[in-house]
């Protein structure tokens, strides 16, 4: 991407979310750009319709408290769908949403960055560890 369509995207996006939108703005992004729910936004994506005990066994690392957390924001944003089944125990279930599929199809080309550059992350990693330790 040049600097040129980098500030043509930038001008679109000021043209749609506007000073009054700030709060907004900085909520959403601050629960979507964090990285559990979009590890949440990953499995569902991958997986499909999950139950919470599937979605933390497939995320690794996220507490209890966390994964509850995240998927209240992405329901709440209208990402997410929660669906309670009325059985004994109750069954819930959660899946991507057709807005929760547009964030899935945005966010696809960040993994494929990461998975495409892993080395050089790697490396440059390892390069900093060495230079800043001395």
């Amino acid at each position: 991407m040049t600097d040129n369509e980098i500030a043509a995207a930038w001008d679109d996006i000021c043209k749609v979310l506007n000073k009054d939108q700030e709060d907004l703005k900085r909520d959403i992004l601050s629960h979507i750009g964090n990285k559990w729910s979009l590890f949440v936004i990953h499995a569902l994506g991958i997986d499909g319709r999950m139950r919470f005990s599937n979605l933390e066994s497939h995320i690794k690392g996220i507490s209890q408290r966390m994964l509850t957390k995240c998927l209240r924001e992405l329901e709440r944003d209208g990402l997410i769908s929660r669906s309670v089944f009325p059985e004994v125990p109750p069954r819930v279930e959660y899946e991507l949403t057709e807005l929760g599929k547009g964030l899935l199809v945005q966010v696809t080309p960040l993994w494929l960055w990461i998975a495409r550059h892993t080395e050089e992350l790697t490396s440059a990693r390892t390069n900093f560890e060495k230079h800043s330790s001395k």
